[in-house]
């Protein structure tokens, strides 16, 4: 999907409209108060009547669009806009696109990324996992700063099967009792071989897993099939993005750009990626 099969499949607000209540309704409308199916089509207000509740609704009720004072057609631009951005999209940026305030761009994005929200069925296979530390640059003339695991910056763990999906977070620490609960929660570890670096923090995961191997990155990247090149491509994927597009971004809500950035990539094979997430929009899970 792109810009202009946007104008072309919805030049109007009524196609927007009619393109939700079939990926939310599939012809059958449903009272989101009452969850009554006795309702009364009002096409004049573009809304429905529950027979039920006695209540007034849109398709919008209870998703990312609800209240909205802004064009469907824009809501639907700013999702394509945002899964075609490999990269990612400023707010400004989108501001301009969209010509609308830079907080409306910003509002919008942020509520594009809470229907990106996954819940993944458990990694398995070749898993390989390692972290990253996301934050700003220390001013010029400052003392320099620590790299790797000595910095102060915020520590984003990820895991990725070989060729499959991606699941990653910030975390506050990296222990090894807090990695392997990472461990525990988002791997099938009956049915894992885990890649990793030499960082003592995977050390007890060969006590979890059905294997644990690890590359000593010290003087190589690789040793045969055992490495992390994968997570470390996210890594630079997702460190692209917040430099050159977002250039800062709060620790509050690092993980929702953390989440945009694995739902591009767990679904760049999906053909109808744009028709999946406005299902998501909606509540269709």
């Amino acid at each position: 999907m792109n810009i202009i099969q946007i104008y072309q499949r919805f030049p109007k607000e009524a196609d927007c409209l009619k393109h939700l209540e079939n990926a939310r309704w599939h012809g059958k409308p449903i009272c989101p108060y009452c969850k009554s199916d006795r309702v009364t089509a009002a096409p004049k207000e573009q809304r429905f009547h529950c027979n039920n509740c006695k209540t007034s609704f849109s398709v919008t009720v209870g998703t990312i669009f609800h209240k909205t004072h802004l064009d469907l057609q824009k809501w639907f631009l700013a999702v394509v806009l945002m899964l075609n951005a490999k990269k990612g999209i400023s707010a400004r940026q989108l501001a301009r696109d969209l010509e609308v305030n830079k907080n409306t761009a910003w509002s919008l994005a942020m509520r594009i990324r809470r229907a990106m929200l996954e819940q993944m069925e458990l990694l398995e296979g070749i898993v390989e996992m390692d972290e990253t530390f996301v934050g700003g640059k220390p001013r010029k003339g400052g003392p320099p700063s620590k790299r790797g695991r000595g910095t102060k910056k915020i520590p984003v763990v990820g895991m990725i099967e070989r060729g499959g999906r991606v699941v990653a977070e910030p975390a506050k620490k990296l222990s090894q009792k807090h990695l392997m609960k990472l461990i525990r929660r988002n791997m099938n570890v009956d049915n894992t071989i885990l890649m990793t670096d030499q960082y003592s923090g995977y050390f007890p995961a060969g006590n979890i897993v059905a294997s644990h191997k690890s590359v000593d990155h010290s003087f190589q990247y690789a040793n045969g099939t055992i490495h992390t090149n994968n997570i470390e491509s996210f890594w630079a994927l997702l460190k692209r993005g917040i430099v050159g597009q977002y250039h800062k971004v709060s620790a509050k809500h690092l993980q929702k750009y953390i989440t945009e950035f694995s739902y591009r990539h767990n679904n760049r094979d999906v053909d109808g990626i744009f028709e999946l997430t406005l299902a998501r929009a909606v509540g269709v899970r």
